[in-house]
């Protein structure tokens, strides 16, 4: 069954080579294109894709409100869309719920290969500049914000050693394969450590989850 995409850009030849690009994968098919948030938000609720590209920077309703209603009201997963590594914008768009982000110069293979990942339930981590992304979110939303209600070791008490464990080695930017290997167990019970850990703390996905470690301490930017 193929991969549903829609691509939201406000420049046409951006939205149009992109789309060209998945397009010509036996595995995917663009259902819609948008120009701005708000017909991306409507793309995404009358054709139901599984992924949808995001510019960060649209008129109107820009990219991150469009991610933040996306996420709110479909399943569909959101990859934002960047013309820089630094843009600060990206740190809301993790928040907004994004699966990950691309640069808009990235190449071919990485732009196929980052829609499966998303598809297939996963987030878009490996890249060292995502993981310093989420380390710069953490360390700015702790110095904008009041202290919490609840303090991180009350908010990690609800796993248990293994799942917690599960939950650093995925800040760190390990896969399941990878896990499953540090402990010695199958990649089908790792999915379910990291199913269990994203259920019991009502994270949306892993790129969350990395958020969490490190806002609660379990992992250090750096460490």
């Amino acid at each position: 069954m193929s991969i549903r995409v829609a691509v939201a850009d406000d420049q046409e030849l951006v939205r149009s080579g992109f789309s060209m690009i998945l397009e010509a994968q036996p595995d995917i098919e663009v259902v819609a294109e948008a120009g701005d948030g708000a017909q991306a938000v409507a793309a995404v609720l009358r054709h139901g894709p599984d992924v949808v590209l995001l510019d960060i920077r649209m008129p109107g309703m820009d990219g991150i409100e469009a991610a933040r209603r996306v996420c709110a009201q479909s399943s569909c997963r959101v990859i934002m869309l960047t013309t820089f590594d630094h843009d600060e914008y990206v740190y809301e768009a993790l928040y907004a719920g994004a699966s990950g982000f691309l640069l808009k110069d990235v190449r071919r293979d990485d732009l196929v290969h980052a829609v499966r990942v998303v598809a297939a339930g996963d987030s878009l981590l490996a890249p060292s500049v995502t993981r310093r992304l989420v380390a710069d979110v953490v360390r700015r939303r702790r110095t904008e914000s009041d202290a919490p209600d609840v303090s991180p070791s009350e908010r990690l008490a609800v796993l248990t050693a293994r799942e917690e464990e599960t939950l650093r080695l995925l800040a760190r930017g390990l896969s399941n394969a990878e896990i499953a290997a540090s402990f010695v167990v199958s990649d089908h019970t790792v999915k379910t450590h990291v199913s269990n850990v994203l259920s019991k703390l009502g994270l949306r996905d892993r790129v969350q989850a990395v958020i969490c470690a490190y806002e609660t301490g379990l992992v250090v930017p750096g460490g």
